[in-house]
């Protein structure tokens, strides 16, 4: 199968998803690289220009909302087309402001497989997508803190109802819930620390105009 303009790229932090989704687009022969997140997404587009960004959105370094912005707001990576996968940022506020980030398809975990190919396939045999004005910066950091504060309030409250339930759970029914706190746990650490970092650069700007 002929692609052009380069490969597809997957940008994905949990090895075994990132790990089926590469095999699956090579199995139809597509070109496939790969990073773990946004960062190393940057680093494999210098390298080659994909035909296709596959992305996640919460990702430890840089996760796909900075990403896309970054390359919505580079003349050279504008129209690249961006596919979103997220299993946790699926409320109709996260897909819309991906959209206004120029996303062309949202996807959400766990992924229908046949569903997934068929959108791969349409978007590289449409004609050139009609991509969004990138967003100013001042309005991406704003709405994007929105997007992780209520994303942090949902964790929130997960984790209090998970270990609540913990202390009525007989000791050999445990161990799945236990599992689930901890992941609930490092996704709320994870939001919390790009939150804190949105929030210093807000603060930033509101300095720079007094």
């Amino acid at each position: 199968m002929n692609i052009p303009y380069g490969p597809l790229l997957v940008v994905e932090d949990v090895p075994n998803v990132l790990e089926l989704l590469e095999l699956t687009l090579r199995f139809k022969g597509y070109p496939v690289v790969t990073a773990r997140n946004g960062q190393e997404a940057l680093e494999q587009i210098a390298k080659a220009r994909p035909a296709l960004v596959i992305t996640d959105i919460l990702m430890p370094t840089m996760d796909g909302y900075a990403l896309a912005q970054r390359l919505r707001t580079d003349p050279q990576t504008r129209d690249i087309p961006i596919i979103f996968l997220s299993a946790t940022y699926v409320s109709p506020e996260d897909k819309a402001f991906a959209i206004r980030l120029g996303a062309v398809r949202f996807i959400e975990k766990p992924i229908d497989t046949p569903d997934f190919l068929l959108t791969i396939a349409e978007l590289l045999t449409q004609d050139l997508l009609e991509i969004p004005e990138p967003l100013g910066e001042r309005e991406f950091y704003k709405g994007y803190r929105e997007r992780l504060e209520n994303k942090l309030r949902q964790k929130n409250t997960q984790i209090t109802r998970t270990e609540r339930l913990l202390t009525t759970l007989p000791p050999d029914q445990r161990a799945a819930f236990e599992a689930l706190l901890q992941q609930a746990k490092d996704e709320r650490d994870e939001i919390q620390g790009e939150l804190d970092h949105i929030y210093q650069i807000l603060d930033e700007f509101k300095r720079s105009q007094n």
